[in-house]
Order: C-alpha cells, then sequence, then structure tokens
C-alpha cells in the first residue's frame, strides 16, 4: 500500500479510536440514567449540549434515540473491531470497515439532514461539527472497496500462491 493509503489508514485508525471512546462515555448518557454515570462525564456531556446547543442531545427526539441505539449496540463494537483489524492487518478488515463505513455515513446524513432542516438557532454550527462524519463514514467504504488485500494471495519462493496450496490439499 502506498503513501496515500497509510494517510487513510491513519485517518481511520483515529476514526475508530475515537469510536471506540465517545459513544460509551457520552452518547450513551443519552440512554442510560445519570446516576450510573461518573460525575465529570455528566458535567462534559452538560457542557457540551448547552455550549453547542446540540438540540438532537437536549430534545432527544425519537428517530435521535434510534439512531444512539444503532451507535451503541452495533457502531461502536464495529469501531473495536476495525481498530483491532487494523493494527493487525486482519483479512477481514475490508469487510468491516465497509460496514461501518456505511452505518456512520447514512446515521450522521440522517442527522444532518435534520439540523438543515431544522432552522433552529446554531442548527448550521452543529450541522458542520457533524459532517465530517459523512466524509468518514464515505472513507471507510472507499477503504473497504477499494485497497487490495495485503493477505489474501502471499506469493512463495517456488512461485506457487498460498491460496493455490489451500486448494490443493
Amino acid at each position: 500500500m502506498g503513501f496515500l493509503g497509510k494517510v487513510v489508514d491513519a485517518i481511520l485508525l483515529l476514526t475508530f479510536l475515537s469510536m471506540s471512546l465517545v459513544p460509551p462515555l457520552l452518547d450513551a448518557q443519552a440512554l442510560v440514567p445519570e446516576s450510573v454515570i461518573p460525575d465529570v462525564l455528566v458535567r462534559l456531556y452538560k457542557w457540551y449540549t448547552t455550549e453547542h446547543q446540540d438540540y438532537l442531545l437536549l430534545e432527544q427526539p425519537a428517530f435521535f434515540m434510534a439512531l444512539m441505539k444503532l451507535e451503541i449496540f452495533f457502531v461502536w463494537p464495529l469501531a473495536m473491531i476495525n481498530l483491532y483489524g487494523l493494527l493487525n492487518s486482519k483479512p477481514w478488515f475490508k469487510s468491516t470497515c465497509l460496514i461501518f463505513g456505511s452505518a456512520i455515513a447514512t446515521s450522521t446524513t440522517a442527522m444532518v439532514g435534520d439540523m438543515l432542516g431544522s432552522k433552529k438557532p446554531m442548527a448550521n454550527k452543529l450541522a458542520m461539527m457533524y459532517s465530517p462524519f459523512i466524509a468518514l463514514g464515505f472513507l471507510a467504504v472507499l477503504r473497504g472497496l477499494l485497497t487490495p488485500s495485503t493477505k489474501a494471495v502471499s506469493a512463495r519462493a517456488d512461485g506457487q500462491t498460498t491460496r493455490a496450496l489451500k486448494k490443493r490439499v
């Protein structure tokens, strides 16, 4: 993989790392009682929602709560799996990266679409904060679709490939 591939992987590594930490520490606060969350995280969550007037977190509309559940139960585990897969060059990484990117791009597009159509104060600023996740989702999809697998076929000194050997055995 060339330089561009390494840059893409570095960006995705940071994305997977942030998506492994933010959902359980902050986003889950929209779903669980405040009493079970450490006080420092509650204060951070309240500061963010009031400072940025994130009306989705403040008002918690039904579609947004469904997306938060999707993030906690589907995207968060995928982020951790992708973090492991990327760091350890797992052959299934392309598939899970594709799934992760599709989920992030789709859910974030729904949120940004609501923000742009809401006419609420600060909605455009919020949309600009959320929009990079659409691009990161598409980057993950492209990574899953376009990059060659480094472990799919490896050449041996005698000219045979490991794939050909597996078929004969």
